[in-house]
């Protein structure tokens, strides 16, 4: 009828619907700075589409010849501690002294729906909107860490797109950070005044694998607090083993609110980088982290076939009934389902 709009399919962005860019449209798009098409490679890269995958390794094929040299940053930390904040604030004061910034903010997926919120984006206002600062946020799908299963080819993305520092926000629910180290230079760990309690809630291994410690909200009447946990955990530095050969991790109080110590945060980077590219460690830590991505792509790809192949969704129907009726135990049912697939 006149006037009534057409129906539209609920639940399905434009975007899904318009045409796909052939891999020169994505790659010039890229390179040309167009953030509509660089949101789209990423969209590509991350898909687990059978048919969106020869279209991405092209796309990562043609960027890998002409790679970025970002810097790139995990940051974590214990829920509450305000990360975001904290990363839109470094973000903000990044994009002043001349960086282009993209922020990859990893979002909690629901292990029942695998939906996430998504709402970084919101969380960062002011960093959102400046033309020199890139937001992503992707659901972590329940990856280890909270990292993207292919926050990597995201890293790639961003970097041949000339963005200079890339900050990667984790979940930060406690679980295994060691995902992020393999994929970033340095690894920020963001925390709050309570040093008892934080040590309690939190494991020593994630300690160990941080660069820099930041004591958050250190502001107002809790700025004493603040700088009471900061000289706390100096002490605890001391007795660990820090991540980075003769390089012990500095801590540091910052006010995300106020921007108060956020200059003397990133210098505490920038003293970071500066240690581990005198003596080398930074080329090795990046063709470990090279060589780490290449373990993990043949991983995911080996299990994606292995589950696709027809006789082992046959056989895993029965063996799964085997196992929830008693009648076979996992271990058993793991090596059966080995042995017969024929693979």
């Amino acid at each position: 009828m006149p006037g009534i709009e057409p129906p539209r399919r609920i639940g399905v962005p434009t975007a899904a619907v318009r045409r796909m860019p052939s891999v020169d449209e994505l790659v010039e798009g890229i390179y040309g700075g167009d953030r509509s098409l660089l949101s789209r490679a990423i969209t590509l890269v991350e898909s687990n589409a059978p048919t969106h995958r020869p279209l991405a390794r092209e796309v990562l094929h043609r960027l890998g010849a002409r790679p970025g040299f970002a810097r790139r940053v995990g940051i974590s930390g214990v829920p509450g501690a305000g990360k975001s904040t904290f990363i839109e604030a470094m973000g903000n004061y990044l994009c002043d002294a001349g960086h282009k910034v993209a922020v990859l903010a990893v979002d909690p997926s629901s292990s029942l729906t695998h939906g996430s919120i998504l709402g970084d984006k919101t969380r960062m206002e002011t960093l959102s909107r400046r033309q020199e600062c890139f937001i992503r946020p992707s659901p972590s799908s329940g990856a280890l860490g909270g990292v993207a299963r292919k926050t990597r080819e995201t890293i790639a993305v961003c970097e041949a797109a000339g963005f200079d520092t890339i900050l990667i926000e984790t979940v930060g629910v406690g679980q295994s950070e060691i995902a992020v180290r393999a994929m970033v230079d340095c690894f920020l760990l963001v925390l709050i005044a309570g040093a008892g309690d934080e040590l309690q809630g939190m494991k020593k291994g994630i300690f160990e694998i941080a660069d820099v410690l930041l004591v958050n909200k250190a502001d107002g009447e809790n700025f004493i607090r603040a700088e009471a946990t900061r000289q706390e955990f100096e002490r605890v530095m001391h007795y660990l083993s820090p991540a980075t050969e003769g390089w012990t991790p500095p801590v540091r109080t910052v006010s995300s609110m106020t921007r108060a110590g956020i200059p003397e945060a990133w210098d505490a980077v920038e003293k970071y980088f500066a240690h581990v590219q005198s003596d080398g460690m930074f080329d090795a830590r990046r063709r470990e982290q090279a060589i780490s991505w290449w373990h993990s792509l043949v991983e995911q790809e080996l299990r994606a076939r292995f589950l696709a192949d027809s006789r082992v969704a046959a056989l895993s129907g029965r063996l799964e009934a085997d196992i929830l009726s008693g009648r076979m135990a996992p271990s058993l049912a793991a090596e059966e389902l080995l042995d017969g697939s024929g693979l």
